[in-house]
Order: structure tokens, then sequence, then C-alpha cells
């Protein structure tokens, strides 16, 4: 019990005790947790039972379409015109198309292999199973065997890249983007801080107009304009020329977010690695570029969310990614009727892929902040 204290004039000590208190509010558990989150004051939980009736109205009849009511197998004939339910036969049977697109029945074999090591390495390194530095050495070496796998070539029949598409078109996209984009980010972030005026005015020539247009116009330039500046007899696929595009595009980003990183270290660290012996080229690559870059996570796994996203852009210059490949499988006139499905699964499967990108991100925070 808490007890109130005064004096009296002959120095005796005289205890009062306080008025009782209420009981402290539960804050543990799950009812805890509901008064600290959504029922806390008047105001918060007239926001909460809104937002329940709302979700009430929307919910029930979304799982009801998507789940209950839905039709899973079967053909085109399974889902009459005027059914309630989803159609997720059309996902199944038009799954191929939108993974691999128009790639060869009989060489399947080849982009699931590719897939799976795709995997297998994305896996190793959200489980940190390995050092990071070999992570990273493989990650740069990945593209070599997917390449061959999927375009052929060195004893496998070749396949037109017009041919690609799908989701493996997407992924290969944003993944040979950020891994080309975010060295070349870095070396342009260096040269804007560069002191030699012929370095640094390269790097900002190359940054500001890339960052003052958007990636439609970088993909027009690349698909309709740079043949042209090609000389005679050089030719490059369309894909090659996007895929230029795109790093190009996401390098001029990287740059300036790698470049907010720098100017977080303090120039201390450059004294400090001067007076153990080390030149600047040691002292950046050892020394403040890694402290940069763990300042940057999260505006780095945002770029990288962001270039995955806007592959979906590349439907505009002929190539039919994920979404292009949803898009025109809606259009079968076995399957008119169908665009919710496709879309829903689309936005579906993006989610996941940049759910898991982000989450990744933030374990990588965690761990710095261990650090």
């Amino acid at each position: 019990m808490t007890f109130s204290q005064s004096w009296s004039g002959s120095n005796l000590k005289v205890f009062k005790p306080l008025p009782s208190r209420p009981a402290p509010r539960q804050t543990a558990g799950l009812i805890g947790w509901l008064r600290t989150n959504l029922f806390n004051g008047w105001f918060n939980s007239v926001l909460t039972v809104m937002a329940l009736g709302l979700l009430w109205q929307i919910v029930p009849p979304f799982l009801s379409w998507a789940i209950f009511d839905a039709v899973w197998t079967g053909g085109s004939n399974a889902c009459p015109p005027g059914y309630e339910g989803a159609c997720w036969a059309f996902i199944f049977n038009k799954f191929r198309v939108l993974m691999v697109g128009l790639y060869p029945s009989d060489h399947l074999l080849r982009p699931i292999l590719a897939g799976i090591i795709f995997i297998t390495l994305a896996a190793v390194t959200v489980f940190r199973l390995l050092e990071p530095k070999k992570l990273i050495a493989l990650w740069f070496l990945l593209p070599l065997p997917v390449y061959w796998l999927i375009a052929g070539g060195f004893g496998l029949t070749g396949v037109d890249q017009s041919l690609w598409g799908g989701l493996m078109l997407s992924l290969g996209l944003a993944t040979i983007g950020v891994l080309m984009s975010l060295p070349l980010g870095i070396l342009l972030a260096l040269g804007r801080q560069s002191n030699f005026a012929i370095i640094k005015s390269i790097s900002i020539g190359i940054i500001e107009p890339v960052r003052g247009v958007p990636l439609i116009t970088i993909l027009f330039m690349a698909s309709v304009m740079m043949p042209l500046f090609l000389p005679a007899g050089l030719n490059i696929n369309n894909l090659l020329r996007v895929q230029i595009g795109i790093i190009i595009f996401s390098a001029a980003y990287m740059a300036e977010v790698v470049r907010g990183g720098l100017q977080a270290i303090s120039l201390g660290q450059y004294d400090a690695a001067k007076s153990i012996g080390l030149n600047y080229w040691k002292a950046t690559a050892l020394i403040v570029l890694p402290q940069a870059l763990r300042h940057v996570i999260p505006s780095l796994i945002g770029r990288c969310i962001a270039l995955f996203k806007d592959t979906t852009l590349v439907i505009i210059v002929g190539l039919l990614d994920f979404l292009g490949m949803v898009k025109a499988s809606a259009q079968d006139p076995e399957w008119l009727g169908h665009d919710a499905e496709a879309y829903v699964f689309c936005a579906f499967v993006f989610w996941v892929i940049c759910f898991c990108m982000s989450r990744y991100g933030r374990s990588l925070e965690r761990k710095k902040e261990e650090k």
C-alpha cells in the first residue's frame, strides 16, 4: 500500500493512506491487444466498428466467389456464362502459358530446371546457408546457367527469344536488372562524389537525364530508336535492348539511393582509414561502402520491388511478360469473360513475390540493428 507522508511540528511522521486506485487495464493477451490497438478511446472504437462492418460487406461475398462457389477443374464448358463463382479452371488450363509464355512444350523441362536453380539460390540466400561473399558470387553467376538452359546452345536446341514470356520473363528481366544496376549504380554514386570534374560530370550526365524521364520513354528509346544508331550489320534483339534500358533506368535510381548512404558516413571514416594506411579505394570498398549500404537497405529493397513491378511496362514494346500473358490469355475466344480471375491471380502472384522481398529486407534490417 502506498502512503502519503507529512511532518508535524514535533518532527513526527504522520501517514495518511492515498485514495484507492482503479485496477490496471489488461494489457497482455488478446483482450489487451484489442484494447491497445483497436479500442483505445471512443474515436478508435468507432473506426474499428466501421471497418469491421465494411469488411463484413466485402469479405464474405469475395470468399463465396473465390472459394466456395468457384470452379476448379474442367474445360471452358465448366464455367457457363452467368455463373456467379470464379472459374479457376481457366488459370489451371493457362498455367503453362502464364509461367513461360509460348516456350515450346517439348523443351519445357529446361525452364523448369532454371526455375529450380533460381528458387534454390533464393532459399539459400534467405536462410543464410552460405557466406555473403559466396552468395554474391553465385548470384552474379546465376544468369549464365539459366540463360543456357532457356536460350539453348552448347548442345541444347536454341529457342527464339520471341517465344519467351510469362512470369519467367518478368523474373528474368527483374533479376538481371537488379544484379547489373546495383554495381553500376554504386559506380555512378561514387563518380558523382568524385573530386575529378570529368568523372563527376559524366556521372551527373547519366543520372539526371535518366531520372528525368519515365521508364516507358527509356523502353521506347531502346526498342525503336537504338537500332537507328547501331552500325550497319549489327543487330541486337528487342529483348536485349529492353534489358539494357531497364538496367540503365534502375542504375540511375540506385545511384541516388547509394549516394544518400554515402552522405550519411562522416569524413572521419576516411581519416581513420588513412591513419591505418588504406588508400581511397580500399577505404571506400572495405569501410565506407559497407556502412553506406547498411543505411539504405530499405530504399534498396524498395527499388528492387519497384523494378520487378515496372517489368509490366515491357508489354508496350511487344514483350509478353506475366501481365501481358495474363491479358492475352483472358482474350482467348474459348475463355472470354474471365478477366477478373486472370487479374486477381496476377495480383496475388505479384503480391506474394513483393511481400517476400520486403520481409527479407526487414530481416536484413533486424540483423543490422543487432550488430
